[in-house]
Protein backbone atom coordinates (compact mmCIF):
# COMPACT_ATOMS: atom_id res chain seq x y z
CA UNK A 1 0.00 0.00 0.00
CA UNK A 2 1.43 3.74 -1.16
CA UNK A 3 2.26 5.76 1.85
CA UNK A 4 -0.44 8.80 2.79
CA UNK A 5 2.23 11.71 2.21
CA UNK A 6 1.21 15.31 4.47
CA UNK A 7 0.15 17.18 1.87
CA UNK A 8 -0.71 21.60 2.00
CA UNK A 9 -2.50 23.03 -0.30
CA UNK A 10 -2.05 27.01 -1.10
CA UNK A 11 -5.20 27.66 -2.82
CA UNK A 12 -6.45 30.14 -5.19
CA UNK A 13 -8.85 33.02 -5.11
CA UNK A 14 -11.10 32.82 -5.84
CA UNK A 15 -11.24 29.01 -6.16
CA UNK A 16 -10.08 27.65 -9.65
CA UNK A 17 -10.77 24.50 -11.56
CA UNK A 18 -7.43 23.90 -11.57
CA UNK A 19 -7.70 23.66 -7.68
CA UNK A 20 -10.76 21.22 -7.96
CA UNK A 21 -9.00 18.87 -10.36
CA UNK A 22 -6.39 18.52 -8.01
CA UNK A 23 -8.34 18.35 -4.75
CA UNK A 24 -10.53 15.31 -6.72
CA UNK A 25 -7.95 13.35 -7.70
CA UNK A 26 -4.85 13.96 -4.46
CA UNK A 27 -7.53 13.27 -1.66
CA UNK A 28 -7.97 9.44 -2.72
CA UNK A 29 -4.28 8.80 -2.10
CA UNK A 30 -2.63 11.24 0.29
CA UNK A 31 -3.99 13.66 3.36
CA UNK A 32 -4.52 16.62 1.82
CA UNK A 33 -5.00 20.41 3.98
CA UNK A 34 -5.82 23.51 2.96
CA UNK A 35 -3.46 26.48 3.96
CA UNK A 36 -5.34 29.12 5.69
CA UNK A 37 -4.02 32.88 4.94
CA UNK A 38 -5.84 34.22 7.95
CA UNK A 39 -4.03 32.19 10.54
CA UNK A 40 -0.32 32.07 10.88
CA UNK A 41 1.43 30.05 9.07
CA UNK A 42 4.16 28.28 11.25
CA UNK A 43 1.87 25.62 12.91
CA UNK A 44 0.14 24.67 9.38
CA UNK A 45 3.82 23.96 7.79
CA UNK A 46 4.51 21.56 10.55
CA UNK A 47 4.78 17.94 8.93
CA UNK A 48 4.32 18.33 5.62
CA UNK A 49 5.98 16.61 3.54
CA UNK A 50 5.07 18.40 0.05
CA UNK A 51 3.28 21.88 -0.53
CA UNK A 52 0.77 22.18 -3.72
CA UNK A 53 1.34 25.77 -4.90
CA UNK A 54 -1.48 27.27 -6.79
CA UNK A 55 -1.72 30.39 -4.79
CA UNK A 56 0.07 33.05 -7.51
CA UNK A 57 1.13 36.14 -5.95
CA UNK A 58 0.39 35.01 -2.54
CA UNK A 59 3.69 33.28 -2.45
CA UNK A 60 5.43 34.65 0.28
CA UNK A 61 9.27 33.92 1.43
CA UNK A 62 8.25 33.24 4.91
CA UNK A 63 6.88 30.14 3.46
CA UNK A 64 10.13 28.62 1.98
CA UNK A 65 11.46 29.54 5.56
CA UNK A 66 8.85 27.35 7.40
CA UNK A 67 9.32 24.33 5.31
CA UNK A 68 12.18 22.59 7.36
CA UNK A 69 10.62 19.29 6.63
CA UNK A 70 8.86 19.68 2.85
CA UNK A 71 10.35 17.10 0.25
CA UNK A 72 8.82 18.50 -2.65
CA UNK A 73 6.93 22.27 -3.78
CA UNK A 74 5.20 21.72 -6.90
CA UNK A 75 3.72 24.36 -8.88
CA UNK A 76 0.96 23.68 -10.80
CA UNK A 77 1.53 25.59 -13.87
CA UNK A 78 4.41 25.44 -16.88
CA UNK A 79 5.61 29.19 -16.19
CA UNK A 80 7.38 29.95 -13.22
CA UNK A 81 8.73 33.59 -13.85
CA UNK A 82 6.29 35.29 -10.91
CA UNK A 83 8.47 32.34 -8.32
CA UNK A 84 11.48 33.17 -7.09
CA UNK A 85 13.25 30.22 -7.54
CA UNK A 86 16.35 31.25 -6.74
CA UNK A 87 15.23 31.46 -3.37
CA UNK A 88 14.20 27.70 -2.94
CA UNK A 89 17.27 26.80 -3.69
CA UNK A 90 19.44 28.81 -1.55
CA UNK A 91 16.43 26.71 1.00
CA UNK A 92 17.74 23.61 -0.94
CA UNK A 93 13.96 22.92 -1.22
CA UNK A 94 13.18 20.66 -4.45
CA UNK A 95 10.49 22.33 -6.93
CA UNK A 96 8.73 20.99 -9.50
CA UNK A 97 6.41 22.09 -12.26
CA UNK A 98 3.37 20.84 -15.04
CA UNK A 99 5.59 21.60 -17.72
CA UNK A 100 4.69 22.10 -21.89
CA UNK A 101 2.90 18.67 -22.48
CA UNK A 102 0.13 19.33 -19.89
CA UNK A 103 -1.27 22.47 -21.85
CA UNK A 104 0.34 21.53 -25.34
CA UNK A 105 -2.63 21.27 -27.35
CA UNK A 106 -4.79 23.88 -25.77
CA UNK A 107 -2.37 26.37 -26.18
CA UNK A 108 -1.49 25.23 -29.75
CA UNK A 109 -5.55 25.27 -30.44
CA UNK A 110 -5.65 29.21 -29.36
CA UNK A 111 -3.30 30.21 -31.34
CA UNK A 112 -4.57 28.14 -34.61
CA UNK A 113 -7.48 30.24 -33.06
CA UNK A 114 -6.03 33.31 -33.27
CA UNK A 115 -4.34 32.50 -36.68
CA UNK A 116 -7.74 32.04 -38.11
CA UNK A 117 -9.25 35.27 -36.59
CA UNK A 118 -6.30 37.42 -38.01
CA UNK A 119 -6.40 36.04 -41.28
CA UNK A 120 -10.01 36.30 -42.09
CA UNK A 121 -10.18 39.94 -40.11
CA UNK A 122 -12.91 38.97 -37.74
CA UNK A 123 -13.01 41.66 -35.24
CA UNK A 124 -14.17 43.74 -38.93
CA UNK A 125 -16.85 40.55 -39.94
CA UNK A 126 -18.57 41.54 -36.63
CA UNK A 127 -18.39 45.57 -36.76
CA UNK A 128 -20.03 45.13 -40.76
CA UNK A 129 -22.58 42.23 -39.43
CA UNK A 130 -23.76 45.34 -36.83
CA UNK A 131 -23.43 47.72 -39.95
CA UNK A 132 -25.32 45.34 -42.34
CA UNK A 133 -22.39 45.73 -44.84
CA UNK A 134 -22.40 42.19 -46.55
CA UNK A 135 -19.45 40.48 -48.45
CA UNK A 136 -16.55 42.09 -46.79
CA UNK A 137 -14.01 41.91 -45.64
CA UNK A 138 -12.06 40.08 -47.64
CA UNK A 139 -9.61 37.56 -45.77
CA UNK A 140 -6.45 35.51 -46.88
CA UNK A 141 -6.23 31.68 -47.03
CA UNK A 142 -3.68 30.07 -44.62
CA UNK A 143 -2.18 27.56 -47.68
CA UNK A 144 1.25 28.26 -48.11
CA UNK A 145 1.45 30.69 -45.42
CA UNK A 146 4.96 30.84 -43.38
CA UNK A 147 4.47 29.92 -39.66
CA UNK A 148 7.49 31.09 -37.79
CA UNK A 149 7.85 29.48 -34.54
CA UNK A 150 9.99 30.91 -31.67
CA UNK A 151 10.37 27.96 -29.42
CA UNK A 152 10.05 24.30 -30.56
CA UNK A 153 8.84 22.38 -27.26
CA UNK A 154 5.50 20.91 -26.60
CA UNK A 155 3.30 23.81 -27.47
CA UNK A 156 5.11 24.62 -30.71
CA UNK A 157 5.05 20.87 -32.22
CA UNK A 158 1.39 20.44 -31.22
CA UNK A 159 0.40 23.56 -33.12
CA UNK A 160 2.78 22.64 -36.31
CA UNK A 161 1.20 19.57 -36.59
CA UNK A 162 -2.05 21.26 -36.60
CA UNK A 163 -0.72 24.32 -39.08
CA UNK A 164 0.62 21.02 -41.75
CA UNK A 165 -2.93 20.14 -42.14
CA UNK A 166 -3.88 23.55 -43.51
CA UNK A 167 -0.69 23.30 -45.55
CA UNK A 168 1.18 25.78 -44.25
CA UNK A 169 5.38 26.20 -44.32
CA UNK A 170 6.78 25.80 -41.45
CA UNK A 171 10.01 26.81 -39.86
CA UNK A 172 11.21 27.23 -36.00
CA UNK A 173 13.76 28.35 -33.76
CA UNK A 174 14.78 26.50 -30.30
CA UNK A 175 17.95 26.58 -28.19
CA UNK A 176 17.97 22.70 -28.99
CA UNK A 177 18.93 20.74 -31.61
CA UNK A 178 16.03 19.03 -33.68
CA UNK A 179 17.06 15.99 -35.81
CA UNK A 180 15.95 16.05 -39.80
CA UNK A 181 13.89 12.68 -38.93
CA UNK A 182 11.82 14.91 -36.61
CA UNK A 183 11.41 18.11 -38.79
CA UNK A 184 10.31 15.48 -41.72
CA UNK A 185 7.64 13.62 -38.99
CA UNK A 186 6.43 17.19 -37.91
CA UNK A 187 6.19 18.49 -41.71
CA UNK A 188 8.73 21.82 -40.52
CA UNK A 189 11.06 23.07 -43.57
CA UNK A 190 13.50 24.35 -41.01
CA UNK A 191 14.82 24.08 -37.49
CA UNK A 192 17.71 26.71 -36.63
CA UNK A 193 18.99 27.78 -33.07
CA UNK A 194 19.02 31.84 -32.07
CA UNK A 195 21.81 33.03 -34.70
CA UNK A 196 18.42 32.28 -37.44
CA UNK A 197 15.91 33.98 -35.11
CA UNK A 198 15.56 37.14 -36.93
CA UNK A 199 16.30 35.26 -40.42
CA UNK A 200 13.08 33.14 -39.07
CA UNK A 201 11.10 36.55 -38.00
CA UNK A 202 11.68 38.31 -41.65
CA UNK A 203 10.21 35.11 -43.63
CA UNK A 204 7.11 34.73 -41.64
CA UNK A 205 3.69 35.48 -42.39
CA UNK A 206 3.12 34.70 -38.54
CA UNK A 207 5.39 34.42 -36.31
CA UNK A 208 3.84 32.34 -32.97
CA UNK A 209 5.47 32.76 -29.28
CA UNK A 210 6.16 29.62 -27.63
CA UNK A 211 9.38 30.64 -25.04
CA UNK A 212 9.63 30.99 -21.29
CA UNK A 213 10.02 34.31 -19.83
CA UNK A 214 13.57 35.10 -18.64
CA UNK A 215 16.27 37.97 -18.71
CA UNK A 216 17.30 36.81 -22.14
CA UNK A 217 13.56 36.47 -23.20
CA UNK A 218 11.96 39.44 -21.98
CA UNK A 219 10.76 42.19 -24.57
CA UNK A 220 12.47 39.44 -27.63
CA UNK A 221 9.91 41.15 -29.51
CA UNK A 222 10.83 45.18 -29.76
CA UNK A 223 11.12 47.78 -32.56
CA UNK A 224 13.90 46.28 -33.87
CA UNK A 225 12.56 43.38 -34.71
CA UNK A 226 8.65 44.29 -35.27
CA UNK A 227 11.24 46.24 -37.84
CA UNK A 228 12.26 43.18 -39.63
CA UNK A 229 8.47 41.45 -40.18
CA UNK A 230 6.66 41.87 -43.15
CA UNK A 231 4.33 44.64 -43.28
CA UNK A 232 1.50 41.23 -44.03
CA UNK A 233 2.46 39.26 -41.02
CA UNK A 234 1.24 38.58 -37.85
CA UNK A 235 2.42 37.84 -34.40
CA UNK A 236 0.50 35.41 -31.99
CA UNK A 237 1.37 35.10 -28.44
CA UNK A 238 -0.02 32.63 -25.99
CA UNK A 239 3.17 32.35 -24.19
CA UNK A 240 4.12 35.19 -21.84
CA UNK A 241 3.15 39.22 -22.25
CA UNK A 242 6.42 40.71 -21.62
CA UNK A 243 7.71 38.66 -24.42
CA UNK A 244 6.61 41.75 -26.39
CA UNK A 245 7.35 45.16 -25.52
CA UNK A 246 3.59 46.25 -26.15
CA UNK A 247 4.47 49.66 -27.04
CA UNK A 248 6.45 48.74 -30.04
CA UNK A 249 4.27 46.42 -31.02
CA UNK A 250 1.10 49.09 -30.83
CA UNK A 251 3.24 51.52 -32.99
CA UNK A 252 4.36 49.05 -35.65
CA UNK A 253 0.78 48.08 -35.59
CA UNK A 254 -0.84 51.99 -36.27
CA UNK A 255 2.14 52.79 -38.25
CA UNK A 256 1.18 49.60 -41.02
CA UNK A 257 4.36 47.79 -40.34
CA UNK A 258 2.43 44.98 -38.84
CA UNK A 259 -0.89 43.52 -40.35
CA UNK A 260 -2.44 42.03 -37.15
CA UNK A 261 -1.56 40.23 -33.66
CA UNK A 262 -3.38 37.66 -31.31
CA UNK A 263 -2.79 38.10 -27.84
CA UNK A 264 -3.80 35.71 -25.16
CA UNK A 265 -1.01 37.11 -22.79
CA UNK A 266 -0.01 40.93 -21.65
CA UNK A 267 3.13 42.38 -19.52
CA UNK A 268 0.34 43.67 -17.00
CA UNK A 269 -2.58 41.43 -16.20
CA UNK A 270 -5.64 42.17 -16.26
CA UNK A 271 -4.74 44.60 -19.19
CA UNK A 272 -6.51 47.81 -18.47
CA UNK A 273 -9.53 47.62 -20.40
CA UNK A 274 -8.67 51.08 -22.20
CA UNK A 275 -5.16 50.02 -23.31
CA UNK A 276 -4.66 51.50 -26.90
CA UNK A 277 -3.95 47.78 -28.08
CA UNK A 278 -7.41 46.65 -27.65
CA UNK A 279 -8.60 49.45 -29.51
CA UNK A 280 -7.44 48.40 -32.78
CA UNK A 281 -9.32 46.54 -35.12
CA UNK A 282 -6.47 44.33 -35.92
CA UNK A 283 -5.82 42.65 -32.70
CA UNK A 284 -7.84 40.15 -31.29
CA UNK A 285 -7.14 39.20 -27.59
CA UNK A 286 -8.31 36.97 -24.65
CA UNK A 287 -7.83 37.53 -21.12
CA UNK A 288 -4.71 34.47 -20.63
CA UNK A 289 -7.48 31.33 -21.30
CA UNK A 290 -5.08 29.27 -23.94
CA UNK A 291 -3.86 26.69 -21.46
CA UNK A 292 -7.60 26.81 -19.64
CA UNK A 293 -9.72 23.81 -20.34
CA UNK A 294 -10.73 20.79 -18.57
CA UNK A 295 -8.19 18.47 -20.34
CA UNK A 296 -5.19 20.97 -19.25
CA UNK A 297 -6.43 20.59 -15.91
CA UNK A 298 -6.80 17.07 -15.48
CA UNK A 299 -3.38 16.36 -17.07
CA UNK A 300 -1.95 18.80 -15.15
CA UNK A 301 -3.31 17.11 -11.67
CA UNK A 302 -2.04 13.81 -13.20
CA UNK A 303 1.30 15.12 -13.16
CA UNK A 304 1.04 16.12 -9.89
CA UNK A 305 -0.40 13.33 -7.58
CA UNK A 306 2.35 11.11 -10.17
CA UNK A 307 5.01 12.98 -8.28
CA UNK A 308 2.74 12.65 -5.01
CA UNK A 309 2.81 8.75 -5.34
CA UNK A 310 6.62 8.68 -6.65
CA UNK A 311 7.84 10.71 -3.78
CA UNK A 312 5.41 7.92 -1.58
CA UNK A 313 7.72 5.21 -3.18
CA UNK A 314 11.17 6.51 -2.59
CA UNK A 315 11.26 7.96 -5.91
CA UNK A 316 12.95 10.77 -6.89
CA UNK A 317 10.47 13.80 -8.55
CA UNK A 318 9.79 14.20 -12.14
CA UNK A 319 9.65 17.68 -13.97
CA UNK A 320 12.14 19.45 -11.30
CA UNK A 321 13.65 23.14 -11.90
CA UNK A 322 15.21 23.65 -9.52
CA UNK A 323 18.43 21.81 -10.62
Amino acid sequence: MTRRLKVLLLPSDPPSFWEKEVIRVVNPHHDLTYFNYENSPDPQFQGVEVVIDLAGSKRKREMADLAVSIQLWQLVATGFDTFELDYWREKQIPVANTPGPSSAVALAECALMFMMMLSRRWPETQSHLKQRIVGSPMGVDLVNRRLGLIGFGASAIELARRAKSFSMKISAIDVRSVSLEEQQQLGVDFVGGPRELDDVIRQSDFLSLHIHLNQETRYLMDKRRFSLMKPSAFLINVARGALVDESALYQALIEGKLAGAGLDVFAQEPIDPESPLLSLPNVVGAPHIAGQTERTAQHRAAMVVENLDRLAHGLEPLYRIDQ
